[in-house]
């Protein structure tokens, strides 16, 4: 088998940036698109074309299929990686490029469109095996049924989007006077955001650890995972801070996640890489999430301590190569945490756009930094608001942290807001230190001290 002579990079941001560095080390041209606000991008400069897509809405440019397939075509590339967000988990973009002609470098479409339905994914995993959260087994077609369903399961129960993903078409119902509007809001949610209105209802687990475990996959039906990494750093679904290994996951509880994580790939047919999501509560019961049928924003921390390339992988899957490592071979080495940088006020979560008049990056042993931002470059209102990924790697976890401490120290960025101090603030926060912590962290760290009661 031989590797693509081409690939246009269907994306922006960091993670173009990121494919095509890992195109150049492949000895395979790249092919930037950009929107016309984005002609100036560092995407645009690394690649090795360049094609004008269309204005800066998104509809118009990056999720724009029949534009994308014609500046594949008009440059010869061979394959088209999506990246994350905008195209990367739409059946019909994958569907688009197979009936072109085109490699897609990501899973199938059926295994996209599997995927993408939820409450159907659910129901998959629950036959064959893998535990999933008590809850209904298909979408619910109204408040009534859901209130059955609530009642059975018992309160608080989360009311999620089938097509759901980034947080968007979540509501959680505490009891039930709140479950009809928390149904509503959840459905008008998740049409505005996916034009799809199907919602499934779960037992809600208020203490809970987000946990998800990278698996590979060929066409030949050989799946490896690669360990897992802790996402309970999040506001409102949002990850913000991840890392791996988790700090509270044994050998014995990787070893079984990880075959779980295997086993719902497998329920899937899937090839290529992907992430499947977990709930882990506070008996260590595992449930399933959701695949995500893409390229992870946190994949570099799982790079740093498996020292495997991601993307290379995905590449060369794509290209009907075979996973050269074996499960028994996977080893895991040291301590990786990631922080998401984004262009937003680090107390209230608003977006932050602008120019960027001054900006250092940190670097020093065991310091990563993906992004596309430059002196000078702005940040357009347009898009998803990180700029940057800052990923470090320790011998062990208090290394890591420590590593960690001094970059977001060395991380100079002016002109805008970003969320540096909030991320400083959790790193040393004495629970994060610990390791103590779940998917409620943020929200118990924000919350008002009360004074001592005397």
């Amino acid at each position: 088998m031989k590797l693509f002579k081409k690939i246009l990079v269907a994306n922006r941001g960091e993670i173009a940036v990121r494919i095509i560095r890992a195109c150049k080390e492949l000895g395979i041209k790249s092919v930037a698109i950009y929107s016309d606000i984005d002609k100036d991008s560092m995407h645009t400069k690394l690649a090795d074309e360049s094609v004008c897509i269309g204005p800066a809405s998104s509809a118009q440019s990056y999720n724009n299929i029949p534009g994308i397939l014609t500046a594949a075509e008009i440059t010869d590339s061979e394959a088209i990686h999506p990246g994350y967000g905008f195209l990367s988990e739409n059946p019909h973009f994958a569907e688009a490029c197979l009936t072109s002609g085109i490699a897609f470098i990501g899973p199938s479409a059926e295994s996209i469109r599997l995927g993408g339905d939820k409450a159907k994914a659910r129901q998959i995993m629950k036959r064959r095996g893998v535990p999933v959260v008590p809850g209904s087994d298909g979408p619910v077609l109204n408040e009534e049924v859901a209130m059955k369903i609530a009642k059975k399961i018992g309160f608080p129960v989360i009311i999620k989007a089938s097509a759901g993903g980034g947080g968007r078409g979540m509501r959680i119902a505490k009891e039930e006077a709140e479950l009809d509007k928390m149904f509503f809001m959840a459905q008008r949610e998740a049409l505005a955001a996916f034009s799809i209105g199907d919602l499934y209802v779960e037992k809600y687990i208020p203490e809970m650890r987000h946990i998800e475990v990278q698996i590979i996959a060929d066409t030949k039906g050989d799946i490896i995972h690669l360990g897992e990494r802790d996402c309970s750093i999040q506001r409102r679904h949002q990850k913000l801070i991840e890392e791996s290994p988790s700090p509270f996951v044994t050998e014995k509880f990787r070893k079984k996640i990880g075959e779980y994580a295997v086993k719902a790939a497998r329920a899937l047919k899937y090839r290529n890489a992907g992430t499947v999501e977990f709930i882990v509560d506070n008996e260590s019961n595992i449930y399933f999430m959701e695949i995500n049928t893409r390229l992870q924003v946190e994949h570099p921390v799982t790079e740093f301590v498996s020292g495997i390339d991601i993307v290379k992988e995905q590449i060369r899957i794509a290209a009907g190569m075979q996973i050269e490592l074996k499960q028994s071979k996977v080893r895991l080495s040291g301590h990786s945490i990631e922080c998401r940088i984004n262009a937003e006020d680090p107390e209230r979560f608003i977006p932050s756009p602008g120019k960027i008049t001054f900006l250092s990056l940190p670097g020093g042993p065991g310091v990563r930094v993906d992004t596309a931002a430059y002196n000078g470059c702005v940040i357009p209102s347009h898009y998803d608001s990180l700029i940057a990924k800052l990923i470090v790697h320790g011998r062990d976890r208090s290394e890591a942290i420590a590593r960690m401490r001094r970059a977001l120290d060395e991380f100079i960025v002016e002109g805008i807001k970003t969320t540096i101090p909030f991320q400083k603030k959790v790193i040393n926060d004495p629970d994060f230190i610990k390791g103590d912590y779940n998917t409620g962290f943020v929200e118990k760290m924000n919350a008002p001290k009360q004074a001592p009661v005397t």
